[in-house]
């Protein structure tokens, strides 16, 4: 994928995270979904302001699970490409417990910003799987496992709530240095005319370490 096609992906984050949690019900027993702190946008970082180039065609093994313990996540995890209006697929509804992975971005661990996502909450009136994300803090653990059984590390560095027409799309899926995570789901109120949240809920995510196989069960 070439770097300005990649850039048109994430300004389709737009209209794409638009179906995480299309189905609006009117009532949340459970309460409307946390929101962040309000902490500091990440700085640019060398390396940053630049799109992502294409992966390279040897690639690691694809993500098969994610387990955020400090929001009692543990889900399957697996690829979503684009929808045939050029934007992002996220997972079903009928499997709001499941987390996308964005294919055709780096893989959880490799150099690059790798994108989940997941809903906020289903069209029956329950939780979905990303429905606490405002909940994380800078330093808390994610832990991605693969389909080779490594579990690579990340520690949050932000959390933050913005405008569905502001969306950072530059920093989101912008060139790293390094390998990086980034977790997204929907979060404000729900527009009912245009059938869809307001806002984004966006985690940031740096990696800190992998482990040995700990299996893959969780598909």
């Amino acid at each position: 994928m070439t770097p300005s096609r990649l850039f048109g992906v994430g300004a389709a984050i737009l209209l794409g995270t638009a179906g995480l949690g299309v189905a609006w019900v009117t009532t949340r027993p459970y309460g409307p979904p946390p929101r962040p702190a309000a902490l500091a946008a990440p700085p640019a970082r060398s390396g940053e302001a630049g799109i992502a180039s294409e992966a390279p065609a040897a690639r690691a093994p694809q993500p098969v699970r994610i387990v955020i313990e400090k929001i009692g996540v543990t889900a399957p995890v697996g690829p979503v490409g684009l929808r045939r209006d050029g934007t992002v697929q996220v997972p079903p509804l009928s499997r709001v417990h499941e987390v996308g992975w964005y294919r055709h971005g780096p893989v959880p661990g490799e150099r690059g910003p790798a994108v989940l996502l997941g809903h906020v909450d289903s069209g029956r009136g329950g939780p979905g799987v990303f429905y606490r994300l405002g909940r994380l803090r800078p330093g808390d653990a994610v832990r991605v496992v693969r389909a080779d059984g490594r579990a690579v590390r990340f520690k949050v560095t932000s959390v933050e709530d913005v405008p569905k027409d502001r969306f950072p799309t530059a920093r989101v899926y912008g060139d790293l240095d390094h390998a990086g995570l980034r977790l997204i789901t929907c979060g404000g109120s729900f527009d009912r005319a245009r059938r869809s949240y307001t806002r984004n809920v966006i985690a940031w995510a740096r990696l800190a370490g992998s482990q040995p196989s700990e299996g893959t069960t969780g598909r």
